[in-house]
């Protein structure tokens, strides 16, 4: 259930915006602080799913409040109630890292509406987190030969930067490693990372699912709903096969890069971001700007640098290295005592044209865990790793 705090000074408006907030919803659960060092020590020892918040306060102000809850708990987003004359302030406290604000006396459907949208975004990165957790140790890079090698020089270089990263390879060549690596490294590790599919997300929803949409913004939107480059603000949105992506919402995602600004689907209201974009593809992205598919301004905002991810086919040294990662890693998911390969198994395998790289590398092996002796021998390698 959602766990709201409210942190006011004036013990009316504590009640009103109380009382708003569970006749809204019973699941919500709302809980008081008089100001802002109470507020803060129950965010120290409590996880809430959003904080709404005066400025002007006694002992401790918003303005101080959101830069330490943001220094321990990033994640949570923090809604600022501003006064007449605070709008000043209020402004201010976006460029901090606010969710947003709402003026006294705070209009019922703004409020209501930004609580939702905050939790959905709440939601989104908790989930994000969840799942990071789960898979992060499956984003490790595999290799020593020298392309690899380059590759995670590069990454150690770039990573603590806030340059955006083009990642250019065949499929099957590992290219979202390379963009969680990007992320694990740098300082926004603890911010979410957002993938972005944009070749499985069709063209008439890919802008909804960008950049979010608002109630009634088309027929199936029966709510606010935030999109993808919220849910990464303050983290990196990684927007694979972005040469598959529609020329209207490529227009965007330049709009975000250029400004860091976003407008939901259906709005009129801009929306501060603050997001590293890195972006992959397998197409010749200068290919389709010649042929009118991709923009070249988009293009040349995404590939501050460039890292090309190499076929298998061009690390064959890696091969032997990538077969016992696999093979480990194949027992470990499936309760097996890991299969060892023999030196010819493994010679041959190096010899084969790898064609689908990587992802038919990983195949290969488990087919041949499966299928099989104890050992893996040169003979199995021909019955059961044919194509």
């Amino acid at each position: 259930m959602p766990k709201i705090l409210i942190i006011e000074d004036e013990v009316s408006i504590r009640r009103v915006l109380t009382k708003i907030l569970l006749e809204e919803s019973d699941t919500y659960i709302v809980e008081e602080a008089e100001d802002g060092k109470i507020g803060l020590e129950k965010i120290k020892n409590e996880d809430y799913d959003l904080v709404l918040c005066d400025i002007k306060m006694p002992k401790m102000n918003g303005e101080e409040l959101l830069e330490a809850v943001k220094k321990i708990k990033p994640e949570i987003p923090m809604v600022m109630i501003s006064g007449h004359g605070d709008l000043e302030t209020a402004v201010n406290t976006m460029r901090l890292g606010a969710f947003d604000y709402i003026s006294k006396p705070p209009d019922l459907n703004r409020l209501l509406n930004t609580v939702r949208n905050a939790l959905d975004k709440k939601q989104l990165v908790v989930e994000n987190k969840i799942l990071k957790k789960k898979v992060s140790k499956n984003y490790e890079i595999i290799g020593e030969s020298e392309p690899i090698n380059q590759i995670k020089l590069m990454i150690e270089k770039v990573a603590l930067t806030d340059a955006r990263v083009l990642i250019t390879g065949p499929n099957g060549t590992g290219k979202e490693l390379v963009a969680h690596q990007l992320h694990e490294k740098s300082e926004r590790v603890n911010a979410p990372m957002i993938e972005v599919n944009c070749a499985a997300i069709p063209s008439e929803l890919i802008e909804s699912e960008l950049f979010g949409h608002v109630k009634g913004a088309f027929t199936s939107a029966v709510k606010d709903r935030a999109g993808k480059f919220e849910a990464a603000d303050g983290g990196t949105i990684f927007l694979d096969e972005i040469g598959d992506m529609s020329l209207s919402a490529q227009a965007k995602v330049l709009r975000a890069l250029q400004e860091s600004l976003i407008q939901r689907v259906g709005a009129d209201k801009d929306i501060k971001i603050n997001v590293r974009v890195v972006a992959a593809t397998n197409k010749d992205l200068k290919k389709e700007i010649a042929e009118g598919r991709f923009r070249e301004d988009l293009y040349h905002r995404l590939a501050v640098i460039l890292i090309k991810v190499p076929s298998l086919n061009d690390r064959r040294d890696d091969i032997p290295l990538l077969v016992e990662h696999f093979a480990s890693k194949i027992a470990e998911e499936q309760g097996n005592i890991s299969k060892s390969f023999s030196k010819q198994a493994v010679k041959l395998l190096q010899e084969y044209d790898w064609t689908g790289n990587i992802r038919e590398l990983r195949n290969v092996v488990e087919r041949l865990i499966i299928l099989g002796g104890n050992e893996i021998s040169e003979t199995d390698v021909k019955l059961f790793a044919s194509k």
